[in-house]
């Protein structure tokens, strides 16, 4: 009987740990299902994408604006509530703008009673919003050549201007407006060029090509003094992203990426001025991350990927401070299933961070750090402590128990922001940088190899600085062309940085 009860205990051991794994197995496939079935069929996002919620908004305001525009064709008085609505909601039209007036006066200026002359009493003005489409002009330049009757010989002419395309049409603006189009705007040259046509001017996509590339070209020590200047920071932000580019010798696209270094002080009310800049390399590896970071000293906010691990692994200077965005994220998988108590409770502790972090933004670093030691700290303490616990309750390979490991494993990181104010709690900041490669990305397929991906990231670079600091890219990238086109000295490079070309220009 001991002999059989042994046995049997030993069989219920063997059976309750096969039960568990299979469990577990069951478990994770079940995840990796419904993560495909959303992949395929679903939004692939962790939420509602923004543009797709605008878009609907759009259309149901649209069809509103219909109905009552309809309505108010059978009803004076509708009509006249809506102008009047209309009127009292619309704010003044910006000062800068030209105003071109129109002047519209009685076809008579007697008096239709006695017949003697009126006299202005008062004006009624009203102002719309006009646009006159983008319009293509011709500049002509015409150098008279001047000679004397007396000495042969002598023949004055003005020198020609330089140009950016020598022997080419475009002036640096048509450049800009190209260059913008596509790395701003999200416009292929293909896309450029039948807009064109349909103004009568017959330029190829080869021709645009060859104008984005030779002026691409002048912004290279723009770009890297940018790189030498966020260097110098005390805090980055780094990501990267997947770039396809053309493969020649192969016929095919191979994978490149766009890695990013960004810098953004606003949240805690810092001076220096928000930048990006992306490069390009032709793999992920942790050599590629030591090349665009070479000589950086200070707090590095990164995900988890080991190249930045390697990273600070080899520079003692560097500090990593994790992101807690990505923490978040494998739990919102889980919790889409709706049958991850632990992860959806996960979720609403880390909710509860962000929101004192929502009170804290733009206040000064020591504020900050208050009251994240008072309030954030005792809330991530008790997380680390919670997912600890409920570790030890899991099957090792469940996908709950991995997002747990990952965010246990990354814990010293993650919690750097409560013992500095100048620090974020996530990579945001550089993530919403690389969405423009990433609409890019979907827009234009590929670049032409890896000469266009560095091309791709430095315009790119350029663009999305002028948008962090309110510039007009257009008018950056043509001033900043004509500057260069006509030898600027590259001793005063820094004057063309975004930040310091806007002060400029405001001035």
């Amino acid at each position: 009987m001991r002999a059989l009860l042994l046995e049997t205990r030993a069989l219920v051991e063997t059976l309750s740990a096969e039960r568990d794994a299979l469990a577990s197995r069951n478990e994770r496939l079940h995840h990796l299902l419904l993560k495909l079935k959303r992949r395929q069929f679903g939004a692939k996002s962790e939420r509602l994408p923004e543009g797709q919620l605008l878009f609907a908004f759009e259309e149901i305001e649209a069809t509103l604006a219909g109905n009552a525009a309809e309505a108010g064709k059978v009803s004076p008085t509708l009509r006249e509530n809506q102008a009047r609505r209309r009127r009292e909601g619309r704010g003044r039209l910006p000062a800068h703008l030209p105003r071109i007036e129109e002047v519209l006066a009685p076809e008579t200026t007697a008096c239709p009673c006695c017949q003697g002359p009126l006299v202005k009493i008062g004006v009624d003005t009203a102002e719309r919003l006009d646009v006159i489409p983008a319009q293509f002009r011709v500049l002509v330049t015409r150098r008279p050549k001047l000679a004397c009757r007396a000495c042969p010989g002598v023949v004055l002419q003005a020198p020609a201007p330089a140009r950016l395309i020598e022997g080419g049409v475009p002036t640096e603006a048509t450049v800009a407006h190209v260059m913008v189009s596509r790395y701003a705007d999200h416009l292929p040259l293909y896309r450029q060029a039948q807009i064109l046509a349909r103004q009568g001017i017959e330029i190829g996509r080869e021709v645009l090509a060859d104008w984005t590339g030779t002026g691409a070209l002048e912004f290279v020590p723009v770009v890297r003094r940018m790189r030498e200047i966020l260097l110098t920071s005390a805090r980055l932000f780094a990501d990267e992203t997947t770039m396809p580019v053309l493969d020649p010798g192969r016929g095919k696209t191979k994978k490149g990426y766009a890695w990013a270094i960004a810098r953004d002080d606003l949240p805690w009310g810092g001076a220096d001025p928000p930048a990006v800049v992306f490069h390009y390399a032709p793999g992920r590896g942790a050599e590629h991350a030591k090349a665009l970071l070479a000589g950086y000293r200070g707090i590095l906010h990164c995900d988890g990927y080991g190249a930045y691990k390697a990273l600070a692994a080899s520079h003692d200077g560097i500090t990593l401070a994790f992101c807690w965005s990505h923490v978040r994220r494998e739990f919102i998988e889980l919790a889409k299933g709706k049958s991850a108590p632990i992860a959806q409770e996960t979720l609403q502790r880390i909710a509860a961070l962000y929101a004192i972090e929502a009170e804290v933004r733009g206040k000064p670093p020591d504020i900050r750090r208050a009251t994240r030691q008072e309030r954030s700290r005792p809330l991530a303490d008790g997380l680390f402590t919670w997912l600890t616990t409920q570790l030890a309750r899991l099957p090792g390979g469940s996908p709950t128990a991995e997002a747990i490991r990952y965010a246990l494993n990354h814990r010293e990181g993650l919690v750097r922001f409560l013992d500095n104010g100048r620090i974020e709690l996530d990579t945001n900041t550089v993530e919403r940088a690389i969405r423009a490669i990433c609409l890019s990305r979907k827009n234009a397929l590929f670049a032409s190899g890896d000469d266009g991906g560095a091309r791709w990231a430095a315009v790119a670079s350029l663009v999305e600085t002028c948008k962090l600091n309110g510039v007009d890219p257009q008018r950056y990238i043509t001033d900043v062309l004509t500057r260069l086109v006509n030898g600027w000295p590259n001793s005063r490079i820094d004057e063309l940085m975004p930040w310091n070309w806007a002060a400029a220009d405001k001035s």
